[in-house]
C-alpha cells in the first residue's frame, strides 16, 4: 500500500517548473502518474506510482512524501483529502485514563475528534460519505464496537478540552464566572483548579495558564459518559500540573477518560493505559495496541512496539540511572550575580552563586515566582533595583513568550541570524529544516519554539539563557532538544541556564539545580545553584510528590500518592531518587 502526500503549504506551483511531473518516469512512459488540478496543483495517483521517490528528491520546496506501508494495515480511518494526511487505527474508550503518546503532526488530536464524535472519518475517501454502519462494521469484533454504535444513537455524552484553549479568547465574551456559569451541568470541587481569584476578571484578560485551568473546570462541569483532555498541562507550571491530574484522576474513577500530553510525567501520573501513535509527521499515523502504561512510554521512548514487531525510531531515548554528581565536577567559569528586582506587589531575591564550565543549570518554581525575571535580568533586558550586573558575558537569549513578527521565510530569517554556522549545521540544522520554506509569521506554536530554540543555541556566547524551551514540543523533540542543548554546552565549555516546568525534561538536561521559592504574585526567593538530589529534594518536597526510576529506562516516574512505594520514599526523605 503506497502513500502519497503533497504538503499544500510548502507546494508552491507558481515558483517551480513542475519538476514533480517533469522528471517522474510513469509521466515520460505516457501514464497519468501526475497531473495537474482545476488550480494548477499536482496531484499524484497512488494507483500508478512505483515508489521511486524521483519526485520527492527534485521538488525544490521538499513538498512530497511517498512511504509504502504494510498491506495489514487495510483501509485509512480518516484522510483529509487527495495526496493528504491520513490516520489509521482508533484509541479505544476503557473506564480509567487511556492516555495517547507521540510526535505533533502524527494524528493524536484527529483520532480524539473521530472517538469523541466530533468529526466522521471517511476511511480513506475524501469524496464519499461514511454512514455509522459503514465505520461500525469495519470495527466488528473489536472492543470499539460498543462504543461506536453507542455514539450512532446519541447515547453516549462527551465532553472536550481542545489544545488550543485561546480559541476561547475569542469565542466567549465574559468574565471567568460567567463562563463556569454557562457550562456548568454537575457540581464539582474546582478548589484545586485555584480559580478563585480570577473569577470576576474577563477571559480576554487572563494568563494563558489561567486559561488553561478554565477550559479544564468547564470541562469537568459538563455531565458526560466520556472526557476528552487534549494537552491539559500546557502553560501550567509543575505544581498546578500536579492538581490537574489528581483533579482528572478522581474524575476517571467512576468515567472514562481520554488524554494527549506531552509531558511524560503527567501523562504516567494519569494514565491506566496508553496508544502510541507513530509514522510521519503530517504523512500518515498509526494508533498501537492498547498497552499498560509502564510499557506504552518504555516502548515509545525505545522506539519498537514489540505486539507489532514495528520498530518506528532508530534509536532508544535513554536517562541516567543515577543522579549527576553531588557537586558537577568543571572548572569555576561565570558569577551568577546577587541582586533584588522590585516591581510594584512583588520582588525577587537572588542569592547568587557560581557556575562551572560545561554544565546545565536547570532552573524550577511555579508560576509567577520570578524564573522569567530572573533571566531577563541576566539578559540585559531589565536591570536590577538593588545589586549589579557587569557586562562581561556574551548571552544568547531565548525568552519565554517568542514572537512570530517576521516579513519572510524561515531560511530567510536564518541567513539573516548571527550564528556559529559550524554549530548550526552540525547539531541543529536538522531539527529545523522541514520549515525553511514557511513563513515565519505562519508557523505554529511548536515549530515558532523549535527555531526560536535552533537559533539561540546556534549563536556564539558565554552564556545561554532558555526560558521554557520545552512548551509546545512533542516528547521526542523536547529530548532531542536536551541533548543539543548539553552537547553545544560541553562543546563551547560555556554555560545554560533553562527554565522549564517539565520534570523529565529538567532530569534529562541539567547537571545543577537552581530551586525559586516564595509567595507567587508577591515575593520570590532564588537559591543558589545546588546538586540535582538536594535541589529536587527541596523542590519535590513542597509539592508533596515523590519520583521513582524507572530500572528499564532511567527515566522518572511519579508516585501514585499513599502508594507504598510514595510512603517509603517520604519516610526517607528521597521524594526525587530512588536506587
Amino acid at each position: 500500500m503506497r502513500v502519497a502526500v503533497i504538503d499544500r503549504d510548502k507546494c508552491q506551483p507558481k515558483r517551480c517548473a513542475y519538476e514533480c511531473i517533469k522528471y517522474c518516469p510513469g509521466v515520460r512512459m505516457g501514464d497519468e502518474t501526475i497531473t495537474k488540478d482545476e488550480q494548477g496543483r499536482p496531484v499524484i495517483s497512488e494507483t500508478l506510482c512505483t515508489g521511486c521517490g524521483i519526485c520527492v528528491k527534485k521538488c525544490p520546496f521538499h513538498a512530497i512524501s511517498i512511504v509504502n506501508l504494510p498491506e495489514e494495515l487495510g483501509k485509512p480511518i480518516h484522510t483529509f483529502g487527495v495526496n493528504a494526511f491520513r490516520v489509521f487505527g482508533l484509541p479505544v474508550p476503557k473506564k480509567g485514563v487511556v492516555g495517547i503518546i507521540g510526535p505533533n503532526g502524527i494524528g493524536k488530536t484527529t483520532v480524539m475528534s473521530i472517538v469523541a464524535g466530533r468529526l466522521v472519518p471517511n476511511l480513506g475517501n475524501p469524496n464519499k460519505k461514511v454512514s455509522w454502519d459503514e465505520l461500525i462494521e469495519l470495527f466488528r469484533g473489536q472492543e470499539i464496537q460498543t462504543h461506536l454504535e453507542a455514539l450512532s444513537k446519541g447515547e453516549l455524552r462527551v465532553a472536550f478540552k481542545p489544545q488550543n484553549v485561546d480559541l476561547i479568547q475569542k469565542n466567549f465574551n465574559g468574565t471567568v464566572k460567567g463562563l463556569l456559569e454557562e457550562t456548568h451541568e454537575r457540581n464539582v470541587d474546582l478548589a484545586p483548579l485555584e480559580l478563585d481569584e480570577i473569577l470576576d476578571r474577563d477571559i480576554s484578560d487572563i494568563s494563558g495558564g489561567e486559561l488553561q485551568r478554565v477550559a479544564i473546570a468547564a470541562t469537568l462541569q459538563k455531565k458526560a459518559d466520556l472526557y476528552f483532555f487534549d494537552e491539559p498541562s500546557s502553560y501550567l507550571d509543575a505544581r498546578q500540573r500536579l492538581s490537574i491530574a489528581k483533579v482528572i484522576r478522581k474524575l476517571s474513577e467512576n468515567r472514562k477518560v481520554i488524554l494527549v500530553e506531552h509531558d511524560l510525567a503527567v501523562l504516567d501520573y494519569l494514565s491506566d493505559y496508553v496508544h502510541v501513535m507513530y509514522g510521519k509527521g503530517g504523512v500518515y499515523g498509526i494508533v498501537s495496541s492498547l498497552k499498560s502504561v509502564r510499557v506504552g512510554i518504555n516502548e515509545f521512548l525505545e522506539g519498537y512496539l514489540r505486539a507489532e514487531n514495528m520498530r518506528f525510531r532508530d534509536h532508544a531515548m535513554k536517562f541516567e540511572l543515577k543522579p549527576p554528581a553531588e557537586e558537577w565536577k568543571g572548572k569555576p567559569y561565570a558569577t551568577i550575580p546577587k541582586f533584588i528586582k522590585k516591581y510594584e506587589g512583588f520582588v525577587l531575591k537572588v542569592d547568587g552563586g557560581e557556575l562551572v564550565e560545561g554544565e546545565v543549570i536547570g532552573i524550577v518554581g511555579p508560576n509567577a515566582i520570578g524564573k522569567s525575571t530572573f533571566m531577563r535580568v541576566l539578559a540585559g533586558v531589565e536591570k536590577p533595583t538593588e545589586g549589579e550586573i557587569k557586562d562581561t558575558y556574551k548571552i544568547s537569549y531565548k525568552p519565554q513568550y517568542v514572537s512570530a513578527d517576521f516579513d519572510g521565510t524561515v531560511k530567510q530569517l536564518i541567513t539573516k541570524t548571527e550564528m556559529n554556522k559550524e554549530l548550526f549545521e552540525y547539531f541543529l540544522k536538522k531539527e529545523i529544516i522541514d520549515l525553511y520554506d514557511k513563513n515565519v509569521n505562519e508557523l505554529s506554536g511548536g515549530e515558532i519554539q523549535r527555531v526560536a530554540v535552533a537559533l539561540a543555541l546556534s549563536r556564539d556566547a558565554d552564556l545561554y539563557l532558555l526560558d521554557e524551551p520545552s512548551a509546545f514540543l512533542d516528547v521526542e523533540q523536547r529530548i532531542r532538544f536536551a541533548e543539543i542543548t548539553k552537547k553545544i554546552t560541553e562543546k563551547r565549555r560555556s554555560a545554560t541556564m533553562v527554565v522549564d516546568h517539565d520534570i523529565v525534561f529538567q532530569d534529562y538536561v541539567s547537571n545543577r539545580l537552581m530551586v525559586f521559592e516564595g509567595v507567587p504574585g508577591k515575593e520570590g526567593r532564588a537559591h543558589s545553584p545546588e546538586s540535582m538530589h538536594s535541589g529536587m529534594n527541596k523542590f519535590l518536597k513542597k509539592m508533596e510528590i515523590t519520583y521513582r526510576r524507572d530500572p528499564e529506562t532511567g527515566r522518572p516516574r511519579a508516585n501514585k500518592p499513599k502508594s507504598q512505594k510514595d510512603i517509603e520514599q517520604k519516610q526517607e526523605g528521597e521524594y526525587y531518587y530512588s536506587f
